[in-house]
This record gives structure tokens, sequence and C-alpha cells, in this order.
């Protein structure tokens, strides 16, 4: 039984595996007339937001309301924290007002692991800093296993910005768990190798994009996080593109049934171009309807049934 989902770390293949399968029966109720269940009326979600988001937010708040739940949505402008609030006074707060579940996105690296010591309710990360993403990790490996009917053995590229990307971090730790390969791609200043061994020592690292693409089954273009650089990790934007980009010539270099993902939000035109963002082979859509069917799976899991 786990009570927190503050790392894709924390999950072991069994319960991954759960609460894909659980994902799969809540996006059967998408076509259904009532999409609501009652599995939990009466218990209180928090979202608790310090940082910028419309997928992650928007698709927690859905996810909680089609269970019933009743939704508190945080954002930190506005709020007492402009005032200097610290977290762990807000997290009291949280507390007293008898919040079951608090999911929060902040930008310091381990604050879900910091607030699940001060509330009793279960601790979810919808994004830390640079650090993990995981409920991302398993709407991503949901989307794979649905197109491509596995996920043991499936060969998976995560291309760009791998050293800022919380998103890259959690779907190291999740596939290489369900038995993926994982090679992680871009330019040798946006890939940590000290960190891709330390999360997973099968993962592969390549500096060449075009190498790699012929054995792929899937390729997840990372965004170019520009607002978390301090430094200048390549020449430019126009280089970058030239050889770490996504475009047409590149997805003809795929096999047939290779899929193209991206955790969003795009920058087009340079890490993935408009054509093949819009492309049959591209998930991108399909993974944010996603996202609410595995996080109702999480909610449910972590709150109203077993994991």
């Amino acid at each position: 039984m786990i009570k927190h989902l503050r790392s894709a770390g924390d999950l072991d293949a069994a319960t991954a595996t759960l609460i894909l399968d659980t994902a799969g029966e809540m996006a059967a109720l998408a076509g259904r007339e009532v999409k609501k269940l009652p599995t939990l009326r009466g218990r209180t979600v928090v979202n608790l937001f310090y940082e910028d988001s419309t997928r992650t937010r928007i698709s927690f708040e859905a996810a909680a309301k089609r269970l019933s739940a009743d939704v508190i949505n945080f954002s930190a402008k506005g709020s007492s924290v402009s005032k200097g609030e610290s977290l762990k006074d807000t997290a009291l707060t949280l507390q007293a007002m008898g919040a079951d579940a608090v999911v929060i996105r902040h930008s310091a690296s381990g604050a879900p692991h910091r607030l699940s010591s001060w509330v009793d309710g279960s601790v979810i990360n919808a994004g830390d800093g640079t650090h993990e993403h995981p409920t991302q990790a398993l709407l991503d490996a949901y989307t794979m296993r649905s197109r491509l009917g596995r996920l043991a053995g499936l060969k998976v590229a995560i291309v760009g910005d791998v050293l800022h990307s919380r998103v890259a971090r959690s779907n190291i730790l999740l596939l290489t768990t369900l038995g993926a390969h994982v090679t992680l791609v871009g330019p040798p200043t946006l890939i940590p190798n000290d960190v891709a061994a330390a999360l997973s020592p099968a993962t592969k690292v390549s500096y060449d994009l075009d190498s790699v693409l012929p054995d792929m089954d899937v390729v997840m273009m990372l965004r170019v996080q520009t607002e978390r650089m301090q430094d200048s990790y390549f020449p430019s934007a126009r280089e970058y593109s030239r050889r770490y980009g996504l475009d047409l010539a590149r997805m003809r270099r795929l096999p047939e049934h290779a899929i193209v993902m991206h955790p969003g939000p795009m920058n087009r035109g340079m890490e993935i171009t408009p054509e093949v963002a819009d492309s049959s082979r591209s998930t991108i859509v399909e993974q944010v309807a996603n996202g609410v069917s595995a996080r109702m799976a999480v909610l449910y899991l972590l709150l109203g049934g077993k994991a």
C-alpha cells in the first residue's frame, strides 16, 4: 500500500502496472454519458500550485471531479505566499482544513517530500523543480502501451533538454522498471551522464539523433527550457533545431510503427516541426486525454482503492 506518489521510484513494477490497468478502466468512462464515479465523494483534494501550469492543473482537477471529490485550487499568486508564508505554514493550514490529498507543483526540488512530513493526507508530486513529474511518466507509459500494446522491450529515445527535465527523470525510472530500454539523446551540455547512470545503469546516451532513430519504437521530444537556463548550452536555436529537432525527414527514418511523443508545451519549429506534431504518428493530444485517466487512477488507488 503506497500512501504518497512523490517519485516514479516509489513504484515497483506491480504497482505501476496496477495504476496503468486502472487508468484503462477509467478511460472507458470517457465514452459514457455520465462520466462521474462516486468513489471519492466526501474526500477533499487540494491542488497546490506554486508554478504556472495549464495541462497538469486542469487534468488533476478534472480527474478529482470525475471521481466526485471536492476540489480546492490553490495558486501561490494572490495568496498569503506573496506575503511571505512558508510552505510549512501553508501545509499546516491545509492539514487543519482536512485535506485528504495534496497535489503539489513547486519550483524547489524535493518539496513534495518535505510536504509529506507535515500533512496526514496523501501527497502527489505534480512536478518539483528539475527533479521529477511521476504522473506525466505514468500517462506517457499508458499512451505507449495503448498505441504499441506493450512496454517491456520497447526502445524509447528521450531527446533534448534532459538536464532540466523532470519528465525525463521520471520516465527513465518508470520505463526501466517496466522493462523498456531508454536512450537519452541531445547535446553533451544537456545530458548529465552521472544522473542517467544513477537513475538507471542500463540507460544509454547518444549525441547523434539520426543514428538512433531507425531502431526506436518511441521518440519523446523534450521542450528546451530556456527559462531554467542561466548559461549558453548550445550555439543558437537554429543550430539546436538542425541537430536535434524532429522534422519530416527525420520522422521518415523511424520504423513504420514508431510513435512521436511530447509532454508539452511545445516549441514548435525548434524541437519539433508542426508537420510532425500534427501527424498521425504523434500522440500529443492523446497524452492530454490519457493524463486525466492516469491521474484518476492515482487518486482512486491512493484514496479509494488499493495500491
